[in-house]
């Protein structure tokens, strides 16, 4: 029994003295009990923030682009929108009936013409501008009533295949060019028109845009 007690003693103190000596050796921070509680863990993977794009595109523009987005108005509040190389071309505080904005020699103009009475204004803003000039254009409010035929047969010129097809408060956004002949796989111009019974506002259908990549080469 005495043999019993002096091996269990001595079991006893080597237990301890094997404890203290891992204690005072082992770094405090080698294992704790949260790196424990990692352990069999599956790890958790986070994508990047997407990074954001020109104009807030979805995708970015190859180099040598130019960057455009165009974005009808909607709604009493909702102003029509033209961004160009990031930069914010317009800013209506009226209601328009079409907003041009033109590159030549990287420099740019801004027109907005409200449909009441300047048709010529638009027209002769159109025919001055000089070879290499790209037009934007959008609508607010009522894009139709009052603007005057010749005007929608020159916009028809630029290439619109729905000027003439506007109907009261559609939305219409278009992307032209003078002087030279814009890539086949952008998409130039889209319209929505009002029904009372899609309309996403009182009375007013819902935006519309057309955005893309303009390589600077053709201008």
């Amino acid at each position: 029994v005495v043999l019993r007690l002096f091996g269990l003693l001595l079991t006893s103190l080597a237990a301890w003295y094997l404890g203290y000596f891992v204690a005072a050796h082992v770094p405090q921070n080698t294992i704790s009990i949260a790196a424990l509680q990692e352990i069999g863990k599956k790890p958790v993977l986070r994508a990047p923030a997407p990074k954001r794009q020109k104009c807030d595109l979805w995708s970015p523009c190859p180099p040598g682009n130019f960057v455009y987005r165009i974005l009808s108005g909607g709604g009493k509040q909702r102003r029509p929108k033209i961004c160009f190389e990031d930069e914010d071309a317009l800013y209506c505080e009226k209601r328009c009936l079409a907003v041009l904005f033109w590159l030549f020699c990287y420099s740019s103009h801004m027109c907005c013409y409200d449909s009441t009475d300047h048709s010529r204004e638009m027209m002769d803003f159109i025919r001055k501008a000089p070879e290499g000039t790209l037009l934007l254009m959008a609508t607010h409010d009522d894009g139709s009533t009052r603007l005057k035929h010749d005007a929608k047969k020159l916009v028809e010129k630029l290439g619109s295949k729905e000027i003439k097809n506007i109907k009261f408060r559609s939305s219409w956004v278009f992307i032209a060019a003078k002087g030279f002949k814009l890539p086949d796989n952008i998409q130039k111009e889209k319209i929505n028109h009002s029904d009372q019974t899609k309309n996403r506002y009182k009375g007013w259908p819902a935006e519309i845009q057309i955005e893309g990549c303009i390589p600077r080469n053709l201008i």
